[in-house]
This record gives structure tokens, C-alpha cells and sequence, in this order.
């Protein structure tokens, strides 16, 4: 079971990070066509998405978590317990956002490519929420974990509004960059409010993913040899 488990991270983390990759040379095409000049300042922004950042650490923590799959018996060690919970809660809520909010809307990467489209938005979310329930190595996380899985998306705001007025987009011809409409303040109904409200909302939605995360990992497949849980 555990081989298995384990050749399963392995495969999605490929076809994650091929995705990314395949997604990557499409847009710098689709650049190439527009005329963009400033290659350097679209690559940083392809990597400014959420939904690239999070799959990205999904398949950091997929290869790692292979890797310990084979390597151990029983529990996983407590960082990397801390890191997976805050990971399959970044992608629950990308699958959940991107399938709500953004299907059918054109983001500016450039160029959608379809499959990668599906892999980082549908295909890994889903996954990773089924390796956290079925896979064994999980041990129970205290909800008090909230916090520290926060961190990362606060942060991302954070960097996202204060960094997209100071970057011009060459491909839509504005004088900011906004990796997501509801993000973006000069198109919002109510400008900041507007985007203070998806700000919140979307807060709400990673604490409560988070928060069934972490009760998962209070049920199912913990192993009884030690059920401490991490504080």
C-alpha cells in the first residue's frame, strides 16, 4: 500500500510540474506574439498566482512525501505533517475558487493551455485531498494550526496588492497587474471595498478548509501505534 501511495505522488507531482511547464511555454509564446518586451517582470507574475504557487508546493510535498512513504514506518515527521495540512488546504480552496469564481474566465498568464488548466485547478486538488484522507503517515494536528496555515495566503495578499499597481501589464496595455479579477480594484464594483470583501470571504474559506483539514487528520487512517497529537 505504501508503494503504491508513493508512486502515486510521484506521478501527479510530474504531471503538476509538466503542467506548470506546459503552461509556462504557452504564455511565453503568447508574449512573443503581443510583442511583450519585458519577459523577466511576466515570468515573476506567472509565478505570482496563487494557483501556481500552491501547485507548486504541492509537488514539492508529494515528491517528499514519496520519498518518506518508503523510507519510514508509522508517522510522518511533525513539519512536514504542518506543511502537507497547509498545502492540501491552499489547493482545496484554488480547486474551489477557480471552479466558483474564475471557470470560463480568461486570466492573464497568456494563453490558457487546456489540460494544464485542468491538472493544476481539478485533477491535483483532487488528489491531494484523497492522498491526506487514504494515505497512511498522518497523525491528528491540533486545530490551533489554524493560524500558521494563514500565513502563507495573508502574506500572498499582502505581496499581490502592494506589488500589482507598480507593474505594468504590456499584454492588456494597463498600468497595473492583478493575477485575479476579484483582486483588482480599478475593475471591481466597489473598487477596494469590493476587494476587501473577496479578501475576507476568501480568508473565511481557507480557515474553514483548513479546519476540515486538520479534522481529517483526527479521523480515518491514523495510525494507533501513536496517536499524540501535534500541538
Amino acid at each position: 500500500m505504501r508503494i503504491l501511495f508513493a508512486a502515486l505522488r510521484v506521478a501527479v507531482a510530474i504531471a503538476i510540474l509538466a503542467a506548470i511547464v506546459g503552461q509556462l511555454m504557452t504564455s511565453l509564446a503568447f508574449w512573443s506574439d503581443r510583442g511583450v518586451t519585458n519577459v523577466g517582470s511576466n515570468i515573476v507574475n506567472f509565478f505570482s498566482f496563487f494557483t501556481i504557487e500552491s501547485n507548486v508546493a504541492a509537488a514539492i510535498v508529494l515528491l517528499i512525501g514519496a520519498v518518506l512513504m518508503v523510507a519510514r514506518r508509522g508517522h510522518d515527521p511533525e513539519w512536514f505533517q504542518v506543511t502537507r495540512a497547509a498545502v492540501v488546504s491552499y489547493m482545496v480552496v484554488t480547486g474551489l475558487v477557480y471552479n466558483v469564481l474564475l471557470r470560463g474566465i480568461d486570466l492573464p498568464q497568456g494563453g490558457t493551455l487546456g489540460w494544464s488548466n485542468e491538472i493544476v485547478h481539478a485533477v491535483a486538488p483532487a488528489y491531494v485531498l484523497l492522498d491526506w484522507i487514504l494515505a497512511p503517515g498522518r497523525r491528528p494536528i491540533s486545530a490551533r494550526r489554524i493560524g500558521v496555515i494563514l500565513i502563507y495566503p495573508l502574506a500572498w495578499v499582502v505581496y499581490t496588492l502592494v506589488r500589482a499597481p507598480f507593474v505594468t501589464d504590456q499584454v492588456y496595455g494597463t498600468e497595473y497587474w492583478y493575477p485575479y479579477p476579484f483582486l483588482n480594484p480599478n475593475s471591481s464594483p466597489q473598487g477596494y471595498v469590493s476587494v476587501a470583501f473577496y479578501v475576507v470571504l476568501i480568508a473565511a474559506v481557507i480557515g474553514l478548509t483548513a479546519a476540515g483539514v486538520l479534522w481529517l487528520s483526527r479521523r480515518g487512517t491514523v495510525s494507533r501505534r501513536d496517536s499524540r497529537q501535534l500541538s
